[in-house]
C-alpha cells in the first residue's frame, strides 16, 4: 500500500481532474526531480481507456512509466537490458490481477461508466500501480529516481 504521502498526492492529483496515466507519470517525474508538461499532456491520449473504455489508463500508463526509466529515447539510444523484463512483469501482473478483481484490463471492466465506481476503486488501483512498479523497478536493480541520459 502506497505511503500516506503518495495516497494523499494521488488524490490531490486526481481531484485537480488529472487522470490516472497523468498521475502515474508525474509521480515518475517527480520522483526524478523534473517536470515535464509535454510528456504529461501526451498522456492524456491514454486517459479513460483511451476515450473508448479500452485498456486501463493505469496499464498504459505504467508502462510508459517503465518506459520514461528503461525505454529508449531515439536512434542512438538503446533501451536498458532489463526494460522487456520489466515490461512483462508488470503487464503481467495487472492482467492477472485485474482480471480477478474486475473481470478484465479496460477501463470500461473497472470502473464500468460509473462516476462512483470510478471514485471507489482508481485511486487505490493507482496506488497499487505505482506500488508494483517500484517493486518490479527495484527487484530488476533500476532506480527510477535517476534520470537516464546515457545507455547503459
Amino acid at each position: 500500500m502506497s505511503d500516506p504521502d503518495t495516497t494523499f498526492r494521488i488524490a490531490e492529483m486526481l481531484l485537480s481532474g488529472l487522470k490516472c496515466s497523468h498521475v502515474l507519470m508525474k509521480l515518475a517525474l517527480e520522483a526524478q526531480n523534473r517536470d515535464d508538461p509535454d510528456l504529461v499532456r501526451a498522456m492524456s491520449g491514454l486517459a479513460l481507456g483511451m476515450g473508448q473504455g479500452f485498456n486501463c489508463g493505469a496499464l498504459s500508463g505504467g508502462c510508459c512509466v517503465l518506459g520514461l526509466v528503461a525505454g529508449r529515447a531515439g536512434e542512438d539510444e538503446a533501451e536498458d537490458p532489463r526494460f522487456a523484463s520489466v515490461l512483462d512483469a508488470f503487464s503481467g501482473w495487472f492482467h492477472t490481477s485485474a482480471k480477478q478483481r474486475f473481470g478484465g484490463i479496460d477501463c470500461a471492466d473497472i470502473m464500468k461508466f460509473d462516476q462512483a465506481l470510478k471514485a471507489e476503486r482508481c485511486p487505490a488501483l493507482i496506488g497499487e500501480v505505482w506500488d508494483k512498479l517500484n517493486e518490479i523497478l527495484a527487484e530488476h536493480g533500476i532506480d527510477p529516481t535517476e534520470v537516464r541520459s546515457e545507455t547503459p
